[in-house]
């Protein structure tokens, strides 16, 4: 059996029976355990169909180290990391995030409620590799007990954020796809307790996907046509953990990830000013909102954890990623799809127009995602041959390199787990960007074969 498993710093990721099994979950949960200064640990899991199998591998693995276990069933990523903040404790979510359903992993979280930085990830890592888990003694064992209603204080947090009873009173038709994940339950909670008429779909934790679970426009035509047919003010799309966020507007039209950042962007600075972090592959339209208004603007390497701890350094007011991921430091230290469900209504509540309206106001961009093979090449010498074949952009080289132009930009990384390098163009139109994207692959190319591409203009 080939294995699929992918153990990095952020977390471990497999095809369940082929990679990814309970003796795998058990070390890393173990090893997890022994490094993590937690005398109790948060377990939880996304709506997958083998959730059942290494929730009892993870809790076991726990509780043999000592340490005693609050299990939360099903639960969305961002109210576990929301109640490891909270609680100030070690938690561990069991979820392959946006993969297909044959997948599983497990996620780690600091006790300040972020995940896992490098260096920890790094020695959770070692700790594996060299079997070390400090078991306990048959009478230190720790206990496992149920967490009653994990979502309730993450949703009051989102709730304290916004005007509820402006959005009650609006009485918003939402169409909600939780694609059998973990974030249904605590979504429909927060859409009822906004006053919301609501039409969910894919509400069930049982993995059961109605379509790939990615939120991409591709997967989301069948809520399309829902939002269209009904009448609905706003559709929502979850990925299985809860953490991204896709949005479409009142005629089903895909607004997407990168405008789910900006929307929420958009509406926390008309109401306070302060810094902002992105990541390196985010798009411009969240930083033009930010300069717009006088708000700084940083770049952090891509990587939740990044933007997290750059929001922390800059004292920064909102964060986040280009996938539909939100991060609000007031109510916690992951992406979280309930604040940008919360944001975005709000946003229409206070505004009185439609979801199309306020987009259609956005910057406007096109981005191009990416690859090409790097073969035997060196990858830090294949960038800086990138970065010389650019000399008129600025250079970022904070995460593999970013090369800046005043109307447009790209960003170039390594795949962790291919022999390629992954590139994203954005620029004012589309054929900007794909001239650009193309550009930076024919460096790749010709260096493969020797020869230099120095001097092309984007």
């Amino acid at each position: 059996m080939g294995e699929t498993r992918i153990a990095s710093v952020s977390g471990l990721r497999g095809v369940v029976g082929d990679g990814f099994d309970p003796i795998v979950a058990v070390e890393f949960a173990a090893a997890y355990a022994s490094l993590i200064d937690s005398p109790t640990i948060l377990v939880g899991h996304d709506g997958r169909a083998s959730a059942s199998t290494f929730s009892h591998a993870v809790s076991a693995a726990i509780a043999a180290t000592g340490r005693d276990v609050l299990f939360c069933g099903p639960i969305a990523t961002p109210t576990l990391g929301f109640l490891a903040k909270e609680r100030h404790c070690g938690a561990v979510q069991i979820s392959a995030s946006h993969n297909p359903a044959e997948y599983n992993g497990l996620k780690f979280f600091q006790t300040a409620g972020m995940v896992l930085s490098p260096a920890q990830g790094r020695e959770l890592l070692s700790r594996v590799e060299r079997r070390e888990f400090a078991w306990s003694a048959w009478n230190a064992q720790g206990r496992v007990r149920d967490l009653i209603d994990p979502d309730e204080t993450h949703i009051a947090r989102v709730l304290k954020f916004v005007d509820v009873e402006r959005i009650r009173n609006r009485a918003f038709r939402v169409v909600l796809d939780a694609c059998h994940g973990g974030g249904g339950r605590s979504a429909r909670k927060l859409l009822d307790a906004l006053g919301c008429r609501t039409l969910a779909v894919g509400e069930t934790a049982d993995g059961l996907y109605d379509h790939p679970p990615e939120p991409l426009e591709d997967n989301l035509r069948g809520l399309s046509a829902i939002a269209s047919a009904v009448g609905a003010d706003l559709a929502c799309a979850q990925d299985p953990d809860a953490d991204r966020l896709a949005i479409l507007d009142e005629s089903g039209a895909y607004i997407g990830e990168e405008s789910t950042l900006a929307l929420a962007v958009k509406h926390r600075l008309e109401h306070d000013r302060g810094p902002i972090v992105l990541n390196l592959s985010t798009s411009r339209v969240a930083e033009d909102l930010a300069v717009e208004r006088g708000c700084p603007v940083f770049r952090a390497p891509v990587g939740e954890v990044h933007v997290v701890e750059r929001l922390i350094a800059e004292k920064g007011i909102l964060g986040g990623e280009g996938n539909g991921g939100v991060i609000d430091p007031r109510v916690g230290f992951v992406r979280d799809s309930l604040v940008a469900i919360a944001w975005t209504l709000d946003l229409l509540a206070e505004s009185g127009r439609k979801l199309s309206e306020i987009v259609a106001e956005l910057p406007k961009y096109a981005m191009i995602k990416t690859k090409f093979p790097t073969g035997a090449l060196s990858v830090p010498l294949l960038l800086e041959r990138i970065a010389e074949s650019c000399p008129e952009a600025t250079a970022n080289r904070a995460d593999g390199l970013r090369l800046d132009w005043p109307d447009r930009w790209a960003h170039v990384r390594a795949s962790n787990t291919e022999p390629i390098v992954r590139v994203i163009a954005e620029a004012l139109d589309s054929r900007a960007a794909q001239t650009l994207a193309d550009r930076l692959g024919r460096v790749v190319l010709e260096s493969q074969s020797g020869r230099s591409a120095a001097g092309d203009s984007p």
